[in-house]
């Protein structure tokens, strides 16, 4: 077990790759009371296209599929997973985003007994055709449901309307006509693919001993056999640099119009640093704008083209990236307008070293407050790791951006040619 210390933040990770390639972290924290467990793979909605686990032929799996897996692993043969955990006291989940599938429990008492039903579970597969026709009825309800909330609308239509073939653009659940065509291969075809241990991370923070733990998991994985740790060949489309459509709209029952920018970031070629490196900068220059205390936020709002629904968020992935900026307005198209030009005249705002400082500042308080969660720290070291960097030198590189380095992001950020506008419009 290796062992590395963060002195800077107070930190010390405990880490160890399994002799099945499983990627272990253990962040010791006495002082809580509760204990957080995710295990995560890096497979998402986006995998659709792959070269099967001991095949030679590239196949595409049905849309959705790797949330529908995410659902189907819960149940086994003889009970339901969500039980074994109320037994043992403790709260369990799961998601599917873009990118990973991940599993996760939070408990107080039973820690060592809550770890093993989370890797056993996750690692003993059970699908039968008549279990996965039910599901999908219950898939749909929830494809539906989501299909009938404007804000889910609006954000994966600026999606679809900034990417012409990316994966990206599908609902992560997919839709109710592509999740018919998923049979119980399929699932077993993604999982024996995605979910080897190598291709996955285990990472348990709370109050626990390191390493009891560490033996605990590496004696839990000492006892069950996995296939050569295979070499994942993905394949996406080859996407165009400009947005797909330069607007889009659809019709709801809505009483306000919602209106929505898209941006279409550019993460072609850049490492793992290099992505971290865009996301702070472009965070750090949409907080400075767009937050509540953002010079262009006041000007959108003392206009009345706004209201408090205003949000935006940024997203940088090894496949894509997106900026989505909007919220609710009376005036969508004044608004629109007004905020296109808002974000292509940033190349033109000058921002003093003073400022800078300042974005700076903010950006390494938060992420220290942040730093206080035992999910966020789970959820985002995993997150980091599988792009290649450590969630604890976050705070250096922030500390060693440079204005320098903010012009030289500017300078190239905002295209035209990658914006989009999308409104979701009151049916008449």
């Amino acid at each position: 077990m290796k062992t590395q210390e963060f002195h800077q933040i107070n930190e010390t990770i405990h880490e160890e790759k399994m002799d099945n390639g499983l990627q272990v972290f253990l962040l010791s924290k006495p002082e809580m009371v509760k204990t957080y467990g995710i295990f995560t793979t890096d497979y998402g909605s986006i995998d659709q296209t792959f070269t099967p686990l001991g095949e030679d032929k590239e196949v595409t799996v049905p849309e959705g599929i790797a949330h529908f897996l995410e659902h189907k692993l819960f149940e086994k043969e003889d009970r339901d997973v969500f039980q074994d955990f109320t037994k043992l006291g403790a709260s369990a989940n799961a998601f599917t985003s873009f990118t990973k599938t991940a599993y996760l429990f939070s408990a107080t008492s039973h820690v060592y007994e809550n770890v093993r039903t989370l890797v056993d579970f996750v690692q003993d597969p059970y699908f039968s055709e008549q279990s996965v026709e039910k599901e999908k009825g219950i898939i749909s309800q929830e494809i539906r449901m989501y299909d009938d909330q404007p804000d889910w609308r609006g954000f994966f239509g600026t999606i679809g309307s900034l990417y012409h073939k990316h994966p990206v653009k599908i609902d992560i659940a997919g839709t109710v006509d592509s999740i018919q065509h998923i049979t119980k291969d399929d699932l077993y075809t993604c999982y024996e693919t995605f979910y080897h241990p190598s291709n996955m991370v285990l990472f348990i923070a709370g109050n626990f001993e390191p390493e009891q733990m560490m033996d605990f998991i590496r004696e839990n994985q000492q006892r069950k056999e996995f296939p050569e740790a295979p070499e994942i060949n993905r394949r996406f489309p080859r996407e165009p640099v400009s947005a797909f459509k330069s607007e889009e709209a659809i019709e709801m029952a809505v009483s306000t119009p919602k209106a929505y920018v898209g941006l279409k970031e550019q993460v072609d070629g850049l490492s793992g640093e290099e992505i971290l490196h865009n996301e702070l900068l472009s965070d750090m220059l949409l907080d400075h704008y767009f937050s509540t205390s953002g010079k262009f936020y006041d000007e959108l709002y003392q206009s009345g083209l706004v209201n408090d629904s205003f949000h935006f968020e940024t997203e940088w992935e090894r496949e894509f990236g997106f900026t989505i900026l909007g919220g609710d307005s009376r005036k969508p198209d004044a608004f629109l307008k007004r905020l296109k030009k808002m974000l292509l005249s940033i190349k033109e705002e000058k921002i003093s070293a003073e400022d800078f400082e300042k974005m700076k500042r903010k950006k390494i308080g938060e992420f220290m407050r942040a730093l206080n969660s035992l999910e966020f720290i789970a959820n985002q070291y995993t997150h980091y790791h599988m792009l290649g960097v450590n969630l604890f030198n976050v705070l250096p590189e922030i500390e060693s951006l440079k204005k320098e380095d903010m012009e030289e992001f500017i300078e190239n950020w905002i295209q035209e040619s990658q914006m989009t506008t999308f409104q979701v419009k009151p049916k008449e």
